[in-house]
């Protein structure tokens, strides 16, 4: 259960901690919500990369659907939920850029494929076919052969700074509990909600 004496970063990191070492799936996947500026939500699922400097992080392309739906409105919703465990965290507040250092960084550690995509892919636009994209691929690893990959220009990470994190443990007959960690400036304002 939860600690509302404890911080809630290091809560989120326990309970992470926990789905990992019972080996759920991709523990670290994330919905992420976000709306565009016609008020129309939209979600998908992300990779959570690292949770530093009071936020959670995950990366992408800045011109995709996403990226400009959190240029338009930087308010989303992160949720992690590992049914095996019967446990999620809900995570609501801003979206902002992380530095272009700490994109450089994590560029580097991924995969070269990974790399050479992000330069490939007009993330979340029309191709004309699956040809295309391979095309661009190659297009890519012959401009870079033999040498690194770096970070395109379009392509970085985004800190969550939360104003809200609801941890949830299921029970039977849905008598849920929900944890409420709630910003007010520098500290948390802590509560329960009826399930």
């Amino acid at each position: 259960m939860i600690d509302f004496n404890k911080d809630p970063f290091e809560q989120f990191d326990r309970l992470l901690k926990e789905a990992t070492e019972k080996q759920i799936p991709e523990a670290n996947a994330m919905s992420v919500a976000t709306v565009d500026e016609k008020g129309v939500p939209s979600v998908r699922v992300c990779y959570l990369k690292e949770v530093s400097q009071g936020g959670f992080v995950f990366y992408g392309n800045y011109n995709s659907h996403k990226g400009q739906s959190i240029e338009q409105n930087s308010n989303v919703c992160l949720n992690f939920y590992w049914p095996a465990i019967w446990q999620q965290v809900r995570i609501t507040g801003k979206a902002e850029k992380i530095s272009a250092a700490e994109s450089d960084a994590y560029f580097a550690t991924r995969p070269r494929l990974s790399q050479i995509g992000a330069w490939a892919s007009h993330q979340s636009e029309v191709i004309p076919d699956i040809d295309w994209l391979s095309r661009r691929v190659q297009e890519y690893e012959k401009q870079f052969d033999g040498q690194s990959v770096p970070r395109p220009p379009h392509w970085g990470g985004w800190r969550v700074i939360p104003q809200e994190i609801e941890f949830w443990f299921g029970l039977t007959g849905r008598l849920h509990h929900r944890y409420i960690f709630q910003r007010e400036n520098t500290t948390w304002k802590t509560f329960m909600r009826s399930p």
